[in-house]
């Protein structure tokens, strides 16, 4: 069995606790605006090229986005930096993309990878079958789900899907699972108005179980802004500028009326 990976980011910190070895799996049902990783939408691997530049010439290099990787390369992957993921409390996560996406291949190394000890987290949209979160719940430490809208249609909007599959499962994750972090993208104009942050503090506040760990207030950045010129893909966020400082200070008091801890990044 095998899994598309468009890209293994080893000592990430921001995936989880700790030292963390991350594996972004490709394909996404979703089409979020502000995405910075359009990479990992399609669900197959795609060629694209990147232009070097060396001593005052260029030279264009082609890439191709997307590796097949078995169950026994990611525990090989991941056995090497166990010291490092061990001794900071880390672990292995799968992020993308959407992992669930590939639901057989996720199931089998969330398994595997627990047999031999790892911490796992699955960094997911929420947008895929009830019976596939069920069936990674006992191999899966910690839950990262993203919440970007609660009102339907403006998701649809926002992200081409409705959001009526996410919130069930978020149901689900926040009364069985064994910990939660959510993540809200903060997408000035989009989803920071004070009516909808009101609505999603509350909504928080009234499906938490005790199973919500962590709050994180990611800001909308542009740094995958060049990659959808690589891919010939249109940037829909032009002119959209990042949240300042201030209102982020701002979403973080708030949030933390809830009484789960809140962080602003990842």
């Amino acid at each position: 069995m095998e899994g598309l990976i468009f890209s293994v980011k080893r000592y990430s910190v921001h995936d989880g606790p700790g030292i963390r070895v991350t594996f972004f799996m490709k394909g996404c049902p979703l089409s979020c605006r502000w995405c910075h990783n359009p990479e990992g939408i399609s669900s197959l691997p795609e060629k694209t090229s990147r232009t070097n530049r060396v001593g005052g010439k260029s030279f264009i290099k082609e890439e191709e986005v997307g590796k097949y990787y078995t169950v026994d390369d990611i525990l090989e992957i991941c056995e090497k930096e166990r010291l490092f993921t061990d001794r900071s409390g880390g672990g292995v996560t799968f992020s993308g993309g959407e992992p669930v996406m590939q639901p057989e291949f996720l199931l089998a190394a969330l398994k595997a990878l627990k047999k031999k000890g790892f911490n796992t987290a699955v960094d997911t949209s929420g947008y895929s079958p009830e019976k596939n979160f069920r069936e990674i719940l006992p191999y899966t430490d910690l839950f990262l789900f993203d919440l970007k809208h609660l009102s339907d249609d403006r998701h649809i909007e926002l992200t081409g899907v409705s959001n009526r599959l996410i919130l069930e499962n978020f149901r689900l994750l926040a009364r069985e699972a064994e910990a939660v972090m959510i993540r809200i993208p903060v997408i000035p104009g989009m989803n920071d108005d004070e009516g909808h942050l009101m609505k999603l503090r509350d909504y928080i506040t009234s499906v938490n179980t005790g199973n919500i760990k962590k709050i994180n207030l990611l800001p909308y950045h542009k740094i995958g802004s060049s990659k959808y010129r690589r891919f010939n893909m249109e940037w829909k966020m032009e002119g959209v500028e990042p949240p300042a400082g201030e209102k982020m200070k701002q979403m973080k008091e708030y949030f933390s009326q809830t009484g789960i801890k809140v962080k602003i990044g990842g």
